[in-house]
């Protein structure tokens, strides 16, 4: 994708369009909102593929629009370099900034963060375990609390605590229980589309600062150096409070979509009154989990991968494998960096762009 110079009413970046390279794989829609769920595919066939670089600027569309995409198959021919480079690959074909590149995890020097499956660290993966993220986030407040648990607090975009956040992430899960540890992803496109118009026009003048002060705290405690820079030149320090548009576009498709509204990193509505910042961010999030009909949940199977677009989604996973007896649930993750989120004045909403209308009010 590429920036073009910009004229009035137009958007900044053009939207980009599907060309048809994997009508070959066959899929379903996970709901009518959100998610598509490959069912045979291999990544490493697209990677592979003649037409690769086709292949995967297609991908980055199709995720864009649908917000996530599982691939079910077990993804046991790929291996770290090949997640990194298909994580990397989409994100540079959909126009991400040149300089940009795979995310570098703050606290990658911890004790606490565990090597891969294979005995290895990469400063570019971030391995999922729950109990290396309570070694790596011990010194993150509130996480004592004795106030009854809401899994309100799980739901997050990855990297909002950096200047350039995350665009596309890829999770392969290595190892999974039968059952438990499911993640969900929330629409954040159908989530603004949900809110009256008088409303939508406040929350777009509206930015957010996504203050994560436990990765200064965790390298204090553990007298070692946050990594800098990470993913991007504007990625460096350790301040870790960057704000960010309520409202964001999304580059691929022009769309909006509440993006720093609610979620784990989201510590203030800026420029209102504390009660009113409490009210918004409880307002957004009561819209993610009053309206199940936009999310897309994924049961995790071995070997089995998901993408997805920071920018118009929120992901949440479900911390219950602690119930399952002998449960071992590990992953790897690779996160690219994107631009600085913008709200594009031009930009609109899904349904708006889409031509598309639910009467139905939001709960």
């Amino acid at each position: 994708m590429i920036a073009k110079d910009p004229e009035p009413n137009s958007l900044r970046y053009t939207p980009m369009k599907y060309s048809g390279s994997l009508d070959h794989l066959s899929y379903v829609e996970v709901t009518p909102i959100i998610g598509r769920e490959y069912s045979t595919a291999k990544i490493t066939d697209i990677l592979h593929a003649p037409n690769a670089e086709e292949q995967l600027r297609d991908l980055a569309v199709i995720v864009s629009e649908r917000g996530v995409v599982f691939f079910r198959e077990n993804q046991d021919d790929l291996s770290v370099d090949d997640l990194k480079r298909f994580t990397d690959l989409v994100a540079k074909l959909s126009g991400r900034p040149e300089e940009n590149g795979l995310h570098v995890h703050p606290l990658y020097r911890d004790p606490g963060n565990i090597p891969m499956g294979n005995g290895e660290t990469d400063e570019n993966i971030y391995v999922i375990n729950s109990e290396a993220a309570k070694k790596l986030y011990k010194t993150m407040k509130g996480r004592e609390s004795t106030v009854g648990k809401s899994l309100e607090r799980e739901w997050h975009s990855d990297g909002t605590f950096e200047v350039c956040p995350s665009d596309f992430s890829c999770l392969l899960m290595e190892e999974t229980p039968s059952h438990g540890g499911d993640t969900l992803w929330c629409s954040g496109y159908e989530i603004y589309d949900r809110i009256s118009p008088p409303m939508r026009s406040f929350l777009d003048t509206l930015t957010a600062t996504c203050a994560q002060p436990v990765f200064k705290s965790a390298c204090t405690a553990g007298n070692y150096a946050v990594m800098s820079p990470r993913g991007s030149p504007l990625n460096v320090g350790d301040t870790f409070a960057p704000s960010h548009p309520v409202v964001r576009t999304n580059r691929q498709t022009g769309w909006k979509s509440i993006f720093a509204g609610a979620g784990l990193h989201v510590s203030r509505i800026n420029d209102v009154y504390d009660y009113e910042d409490n009210m918004i961010r409880e307002y957004i999030m009561r819209l993610i989990t009053h309206n199940h009909d936009c999310v897309a949940r994924m049961h995790w199977t071995k070997g089995a991968a998901a993408i997805w677009n920071n920018s118009c989604v929120w992901h949440a996973a479900t911390p219950d494998t602690h119930l399952v007896p002998g449960a071992i649930r590990t992953g790897i993750r690779a996160s690219s960096i994107g631009e600085q989120p913008f709200l594009d004045p031009a930009s609109k909403s899904r349904r708006e762009a889409l031509g598309t209308v639910d009467l139905r009010p939001a709960i």
